[in-house]
């Protein structure tokens, strides 16, 4: 089979299309056929040793993608040969033709959402449903600030953020983008190259500042939103797509009395795997329902995967890429 393989931590065009074993599943697992596979920001981070883990090499990226079940592993009883799914895998694995996954970490997929669509649901979404849902506790009525809100998990956080009856200010750095995240909902649009971030949070809050900021970007939109918290406000970490972490004056979480939130949905997914998919459930319910959506980019051949995984890390996506096995487009 083929796929694409990580031989050493280094830049993403160092990642090999090559000939693999197929692989046969292990106890609890299945292995699938990928249907399609979505590329997201921390798989361009862990190719490169920057994500929180680290795998053993060489390896296969790619932690979301959709299949086809094709051979269950022993005790496997719930799933069937042919059964379409959506996975997610601690082993990563989804840049190629064929992958093993957990059992207890699959979910079948609804006869009416495209292969695409269910492979950039998991991640993305996830992310900001687990971040609004569990982290946040957004409640109705709150204002959500949500940075980079043009890109996967950003119009993610607009459209559950308005599906948990929040109004959501968009964030973004140009007006294509921002007209965007307006489609998917956003009721404010902040140009944060053309104002001052933090006092068109204040002003579009009547000075209270933002209840909840969901933060995939960190860096300076960062610092400004610190200073844009309201009293009792939640500022959500979920990422440093600009390229520097930043560094929180500790001092402003006192007198503001604001607080800092992590957010790692690898985490989330192994430690809360049936609060998961409970979340996943609900997910497809918002879809089935028309209150959240899929925005796809760009669609790239699995022998592509580099270009897309460049075209994310560079912040050039509106939305997801994905990648599907050569001969599929």
């Amino acid at each position: 089979m083929k796929a694409i393989v990580c031989e050493e931590f280094g830049p993403i065009s160092g990642l090999q299309y090559k000939d693999l074993p197929e692989p046969e599943p292990g106890k609890g697992e299945v292995r699938v056929k990928v249907l399609a596979t979505g590329v997201n920001f921390p798989d361009g981070l862990l190719v490169q040793g920057l994500y929180q883990v680290q795998p053993e090499r060489p390896f296969v990226p790619g932690v979301e993608f959709c299949g086809e079940v094709e051979a269950l592993g022993e005790g496997v009883k719930h799933l069937k040969i042919g059964q379409r799914l959506i996975c997610t895998n601690r082993n990563y694995g989804g840049f190629a033709e064929k992958a093993i996954v957990d059992a207890r970490l699959v979910m079948p997929v609804m006869d009416e959402v495209s292969d695409i669509d269910a492979a950039n649901i998991m991640c993305a979404h996830g992310t900001a449903h687990h971040a609004l849902k569990q982290r946040a506790r957004l409640k109705k009525g709150e204002t959500l600030v949500v940075l980079g809100a043009a890109g996967g998990t950003g119009i993610a956080a607009v459209q559950i953020g308005k599906a948990l009856g929040a109004k959501v200010i968009a964030v973004c750095s140009s007006a294509d983008k921002l007209e965007l995240a307006k489609q998917n909902g956003a009721d404010e649009l902040i140009n944060y190259t053309e104002t001052d971030l933090k006092a068109a949070i204040k002003e579009l809050t009547g000075g209270k500042g933002a209840d909840v900021v969901y933060d995939p970007v960190g860096g300076d939109a960062f610092d400004a939103c610190t200073r844009a918290m309201a009293r009792n406000g939640r500022l959500l970490v979920v990422g440093f797509a600009s390229g520097r972490i930043p560094e929180l004056p500790i001092n402003l979480t006192l007198v503001k009395e604001y607080s800092v939130i992590g957010v790692f949905w690898g985490s989330f997914v192994s430690h809360e795997p049936m609060v998961f998919l409970q979340n996943m459930q609900e997910l497809f319910a918002w879809y089935k329902s028309g209150s959240v959506s899929l925005v796809t980019d760009e669609v790239f051949p699995l022998s592509k995967t580099t270009d897309a995984l460049a075209k994310v890390m560079n912040r050039e996506v509106m939305g997801k890429v994905v990648v599907v096995p050569d001969g599929q487009l």
